[in-house]
């Protein structure tokens, strides 16, 4: 407790006091100018308004031998912030009851200035003077326990209760409850509770605190339940509190259902009217989603405060609509309500979330313009926002400006330095300055990451290539000897890496752990991830298997499933799936199309896809983006039918982007066409696409047909624009973790087996018929030292490896960076003929599956 409380000083400077007028009350001059002295009663103590005064009249009282007028100077000095003047009058009484009293008003006084510690002390200390604790002590010391929190002084204090006959009131065991609740002992306050019941001394205030206690302790659903069984009871009626307390619940549950009941019955009892519940009951709607009820129930209110509006703008900005979010911005300052942090934060938050970076560093321009203090909130969502749109500069003058306001400032709280940390660990990373990101990560003492300091370099890892290191991190910190549990976007972002690496061993051990720790909160969310990896890992079946074991699906659900088999080349399973999801209710987006395509592309189904991108926009009301028509010239590229690729992309109502010439240009090189590929890659050029493997395309078909000057004159254009072309490298899952291999590596230990192995199976692959490719050596040299070329390949070595280290029978999965070389899927199919594995290949655009001679592509890879 500070100084100033004990001896009843404000350190803050003071007026001089004027004394004269309140002197007259003692003072009086009659015509002889004799002084008289007044009679000290309640009403002159009443008029004390400084501590001084106060103890002018307390040196009167003891002249006038005015004992019965202590406890009214009690009072005084507690009502002049002098409780210590207060104690020492109290401490010279005879305890009796009518002067408990004033205990109960000094403990009140402490309560309400936040000294916790001291109402304790106060408590203590009366009952050490012969005073006893009634029924109004108790309810003012279970707070002070209940907000310290310290539940052994709780339990103690109730132990008093018990002993001195209170444990039937009312009053007395509602503060109890609440007690509890606050220290998070809801088995103690749920026994509280239900002996309340079976007295039949519990009230409304009962249930509101045992409900309060059950949200406080994060059991919501309890929540939930307890006030629907309050509902249910015709003694009891819930009340504005109560309204308050649950309609939260509702929103965090996205029990919208529930939420509109209440709302029902609020109407119906004429609580709707007060402003706190009208807040409750549009956040509420807000936070489900449901902006129209929402904005019913705002327009009606008769009272709205800046809670009312930002509840608003919240919601809208959360769902997306910025026009009816900034157009009640508009109205706040139409009808001049206050913009606080919260609003703006809000707006920026959600422009955020939608991945509008720049829209949401125009709102914090504006802020700053209005004079608005930005909070924690406003820079982590700033930061987001920077993060989403990979703008790097403006995040680094965001950590600028949260270095000079926020970070390392004396008294700060240590949990919004670690949230805007968090917040700039995800930027750095989002931002591809990776190093940065760790560098900001190592600096955190381990104690005091929490799971989502993990979380956003794990995921940063994982979304800019570096998978290893985010499984590597991953593994870390459930290694860590201060145990935090991953959340389910810890988890998604490990699955992530995996589904990158094809790791399938890891993401079954990931699996295992999900399985073992229940994340039933998150079973959609999680469950979907896995389906992600099984896909990329290549095991579509347990994909399909985790699909048919979810109680819930959502459309990410679906379209995960439909790519795993585009992805494999199972294009008539993705259609059956595709129509599973039109029975089950769900409407196809421009996503499920896009998906639906790339099947169709990938197993050679022309026609169908022909047919679900003509339906697009008629049946299901989808207009064909850049990206379906890109998936429609793969298709008919695939096929061989050129020149209906260029007359779609020529009849295309936007302007092509690259990603639709990539397509054509390599159709181009599967069926040689020289002009147009030309056409395709000058088209790349003129939109300025840094791609290397337009580049790579184009020299591939100028050194199929033996165009060597084209082909060095691409080179030499690489190397002027510094473009690199990516090495080919593939990996695979051997018993002892995963090699990766180069073209012509002979870095392994075991590199003099890999290439013996190799060796003897060229030979006899040879014998059955086997000829290499050569047009996919693309050197200027013979034949033969193209073949020695292509012996090499990352992909051969890799399956060299994986027969060298498999257990018979046992798949083997390889996974390329690039797309298969083509003479090494022919060889790979022949040596599928002599070998007892299943050869599993993932490429950069689909998956293999080589087994007795035949791949599952059918030709169109």
């Amino acid at each position: 407790m500070p100084l100033s409380f004990f001896l009843g000083i404000k350190l803050k400077p003071k007026p001089p006091l004027v004394l004269k007028p309140f002197t007259t009350f003692f003072f009086s001059t009659n015509t002889t100018t004799t002084p008289t002295i007044p009679l000290i009663t309640n009403t002159l103590l009443k008029q004390c308004k400084a501590l001084i005064q106060a103890k002018l009249v307390h040196q009167q009282i003891l002249v006038q031998g005015l004992a019965d007028m202590a406890t009214y100077l009690i009072g005084t000095y507690i009502a002049c912030e002098a409780p210590m003047h207060a104690i020492k009058v109290l401490e010279r009484l005879v305890p009796s009851q009518p002067t408990v009293y004033w205990w109960n008003a000094l403990i009140r006084h402490a309560v309400c200035l936040g000294f916790l510690e001291d109402v304790l002390g106060l408590y203590r200390k009366m009952q050490r003077f012969g005073w006893k604790p009634d029924h109004y002590t108790f309810p003012f010391v279970f707070k002070a326990c209940g907000e310290l929190p310290s539940f052994r002084r709780g339990a103690s204090v109730h132990a008093v209760v018990c002993a001195n006959g209170f444990e039937s009131n009312v009053f007395v065991c509602n503060a109890m409850v609440a007690m509890y609740g606050r220290c998070g002992m809801l088995d103690d306050a749920r026994q509280v509770f239900d002996e309340l019941c079976v007295t039949g001394i519990g009230d409304v205030v009962s249930w509101n605190s045992i409900v309060a206690a059950y949200v406080q302790g994060g059991n919501k659903k309890n929540a939930l339940k307890m006030f629907t069984r309050m509902a249910d009871d015709h003694r009891i009626y819930p009340d504005v509190v109560s309204i308050v307390n649950i309609l939260p619940v509702c929103a965090s549950l996205s029990a919208w259902l529930q939420g509109k009941e209440i709302h029902g019955f609020a109407v119906r009892n004429g609580l709707v009217e007060d402003v706190f519940v009208g807040n409750a009951v549009v956040d509420m709607y807000a936070k489900c989603g449901m902006m129209d009820e929402a904005n019913k129930v705002f327009e009606r209110m008769m009272v709205k405060d800046v809670v009312s509006w930002n509840a608003m703008v919240t919601g809208y900005s959360q769902i997306g609509r910025f026009e009816d979010a900034l157009a009640l911005f508009e109205r706040m300052n139409e009808e001049k309500i206050e913009l606080n942090v919260v609003t703006w934060s809000a707006v920026i938050a959600g422009y955020a979330q939608r991945d509008h970076g720049y829209e949401a560093l125009d709102v914090f321009r504006q802020m700053q313009v209005c004079g608005s203090e930005p909070n924690v909130v406003t820079l982590v969502s700033l930061l987001s926002g920077c993060a989403s749109v990979g703008t790097l500069l403006h995040g680094k003058e965001t950590h600028c400006y949260a270095i000079k306001r926020i970070l390392n400032v004396d008294g700060n709280d240590p949990g919004d330095d670690l949230m805007i940390i968090n917040g700039l660990i995800d930027m750095y990373a989002k931002c591809k300055s990776v190093k940065v990101a760790r560098m900001m990560f190592d600096s955190i003492a381990t104690k005091e990451k929490n799971v989502v300091t993990w979380t956003v370099m794990i995921g940063g890892y994982a979304q800019h290539g570096e998978a290893n290191d985010a499984l590597e991190l991953f593994s870390k910190m459930l290694g860590q000897e201060i145990f935090i549990k991953p959340n389910a976007f810890t988890i998604a972002c490990a699955l992530m890496a995996c589904s990158r690496l094809a790791a399938l061993r890891l993401g079954k051990q990931i699996h295992c752990y999900v399985l073992r720790n229940q994340y039933e909160s998150m079973v959609v969310f999680v469950a979907n991830c896995l389906i992600d990896m099984y896909s990329k890992s290549g095991d579509v079946d347990a994909a399909q298997v985790v699909f048919d074991n979810m109680k819930q699906r959502n459309a990410v659900s679906w379209t995960s499933l439909m790519t795993g088999y585009g992805m494999h080349g199972c294009g008539e399973d993705a259609l059956r799936v595709f129509d599973e999801m039109r029975r089950a209710g769900w409407v196809p987006d421009g996503v499920t199309f896009v998906v639906v395509l790339y099947a169709c592309s990938h197993t050679g189904m022309v026609e169908q896809g022909m047919k679900y991108f003509n339906s697009m926009s008629e049946e299901y009301g989808v207009f064909p983006g850049v990206e379906h028509y890109a998936c429609m010239v793969d298709l008919l590229g695939r096929a061989g039918r050129l020149d209906e690729a260029l007359k779609l992309i020529e009849g295309m109502p936007m302007e092509p982007t690259p990603i639709v010439w990539v397509a054509l240009l390599s159709a181009c090189r599967l069926h040689p066409n020289i002009e147009l590929g030309e056409h395709a890659a000058n088209q790349l050029l003129e939109l300025e696409s840094e791609n290397d493997g337009s580049y790579t395309l184009l020299s591939n078909i100028y050194a199929n047909a033996r165009r060597w000057k084209d082909v060095a004159r691409i080179r030499s254009l690489m190397r002027h624009t510094r473009i690199k072309k990516r090495p080919g490298c593939s990996w695979v899952e051997g018993k002892k973790g995963t090699a990766a291999f180069f073209v012509g590596d002979r870095s392994h230990p075991l590199s003099q087996q890999i290439y013996k192995i190799l060796g003897d199976l060229i030979l006899r692959i040879k014998a059955m018929g086997y000829v290499p490719e050569t047009s996919f050596a693309l050197h200027d040299v013979d034949d033969e030292e193209k073949g020695d070329l292509l012996f090499e390949h990352s992909e051969k070595l890799a399956l060299a490896y994986g027969i060298l280290t498999s257990p018979a029978g046992a798949p083997i999965r390889i996974t390329k960076n690039l797309r298969v070389c083509g003479d090494c899927h022919t060889a790979i199919c022949y040596i599928s003929m002599i070998i007892d594995h299943e050869i599993i290949l993932r490429d950069s655009s689909r998956f293999h599956h080589i087994k007795k001679g035949s791949c599952s592509c059918k030709g169109y890879w």
